[in-house]
């Protein structure tokens, strides 16, 4: 069964970091354009990142930029995304979801695959 999993949500501080996982499982990731988005409570779901394979090209949210990276391992197998200098408004429930499209964007067109999410909270 193709799915992806994310992990690594958790409880953290203002100004903290923490990564996520999405891993892939059933297939690799090599052509795939992997993106990362997050849904607040009460609000509409947004595009935080992406990493487009085999380039590795990235594209990030100017909310995130310079505070998020995301990476991808050499197995192709699983991406991350770290994120630091994190904020109160950063916490949401974070997904990354993978397509077979050639281009790095922040919209859901050409995602196949999704994950459940995963929770993060950033709070004192």
């Amino acid at each position: 069964q193709l799915q992806l999993v994310e992990s690594g949500g958790a409880l953290v501080q203002p100004g903290g970091s923490l990564r996520l996982s999405c891993a892939a499982s059933g297939f690799t990731l090599d052509y795939y354009s992997i993106r990362w988005f997050r849904q607040a409570p009460g609000k509409e779901r947004e595009g935080v990142s992406c990493i487009s394979n085999p380039h590795g090209s990235t594209y990030y949210a100017d909310s995130v930029k310079g505070r998020f990276t995301v990476s991808g391992d050499n197995a192709n197998t699983t991406v991350y995304l770290q994120m630091n200098s994190m904020k109160p408004e950063d916490t949401a429930v974070y997904y990354c979801a993978a397509g077979l499209v050639y281009y790095c964007s922040l919209g859901s067109e050409g995602m196949d695959y999704w994950g459940k999410g995963t929770l993060v909270t950033v709070s004192s």
